[in-house]
């Protein structure tokens, strides 16, 4: 029988502490924060996102920066890797000084869009300018004892401008890379890529920077594929992947508890509850029934989205939340 070309073991991110908490309408507390990093390590993720040092005015969920930075606990976070956000160059010098302090991340995003209309609306900057500043970028977080990410986005296509050109994705790879970023995040966070268009993609980034701990697929389930996206980009040797309990995340929310606020300005979607990551119980449960290797504890996970529902107070977009793990066994009907 002719088998999928498909990875032995795969390395997971989960990010619902930041993108989680980035498009929701109602401040989250700082323990909840906190608690859903710790529950994250403790389901065995050696990877996730913290925080976002972003300027509080603009997206206000994320004011509690530093505190949670602060309370994630020493002991938890060791053989950890807590990556923060940090788009902009005041985001980066918040981020190093959390760092100087003793408390900082380990790694920092840094994310450009291959949509200079799009990277304009995040950053407020053209691409030669937020070129420019990668180097100096780049060379202040590794002095400070940190790694970098470098995040492509609307590399699918674009929000405000429509599809995009694939070949910039790889071509804006290949620049962070040159300019000393440690990896590289290849972001569809439209939601507009289609698995035989993820698939042809990895295939040329694969061939042109061919070590796949350096490259991880981020993929928003706008449209409801995002689990194929995924069986795509494993077939194109991708082993890296990021994902968000119950499929939360998307554009910052525009409206916090009973204020409006800037977020990136108008919501792209008649629905923004539809804009969030692959859920991570429902990429961890089929990962877990094809028998591919991911160091998580599947019961925790499911357990775990349950408890963050009733944190963000809302049935989330997560199937196996609800229909469980695949049986090992008689169900006993």
């Amino acid at each position: 029988m002719k088998e999928l070309n498909l990875p032995k073991e795969v390395d997971l991110s989960e990010l619902v502490p930041r993108e989680g908490a980035q498009h929701h309408e109602k401040f989250i507390s700082t323990d909840a924060k906190v608690w859903m990093v710790h529950a994250a390590i403790d389901c065995g993720f050696k990877r996730l996102e913290a925080t976002n040092f972003a300027n509080p005015r603009r997206l206000p969920q994320f004011r509690d920066a530093h505190e949670v930075m602060r309370r994630i606990d020493s002991e938890a976070r060791k053989g950890v890797e807590i990556t923060a956000v940090t788009i902009t160059d005041r985001g980066i010098k918040e981020a190093v000084k959390a760092r100087q302090e003793g408390y900082g991340p380990d790694r920092i995003l840094n994310m450009m869009s291959t949509s200079e209309a799009h990277n304009l609306r995040n950053t407020g900057l053209t691409h030669d300018e937020h070129w420019k500043r990668v180097k100096d970028w780049v060379e202040l977080i590794h002095d400070n004892g940190m790694k970098i990410n470098g995040c492509v986005s609307t590399i699918w296509g674009c929000p405000i401008k429509g599809p995009m050109p694939m070949n910039l994705g790889w071509e804006f790879a290949e620049r962070f890379l040159e300019a000393g970023a440690d990896d590289i995040e290849h972001a569809d966070h439209d939601g507009q890529a289609t698995p035989d268009s993820v698939y042809r993609y990895f295939t040329e980034v694969l061939e042109r920077m061919p070590d796949p701990s350096k490259h991880v697929f981020h993929h928003h389930m706008t449209r409801g594929w995002g689990l194929a996206n995924v069986l795509a980009a494993m077939q194109a040797g991708i082993v890296r992947f990021e994902s968000s309990f119950g499929g939360t995340g998307g554009q910052p929310a525009n409206f916090v508890d009973d204020t409006p606020v800037p977020g990136t300005g108008s919501y792209y979607y008649a629905d923004p509850m539809q804009t969030g990551l692959v859920p991570t119980e429902d990429l961890v449960v089929m990962l877990d029934g094809m028998g591919i290797e991911h160091g998580l504890d599947v019961d925790k996970i499911l357990d775990t989205g349950k408890v963050v529902e009733r944190i963000l107070g809302q049935r989330l977009r997560s199937q196996s939340i609800t229909t469980g793990r695949i049986p090992r066994g008689s169900t006993g009907y």
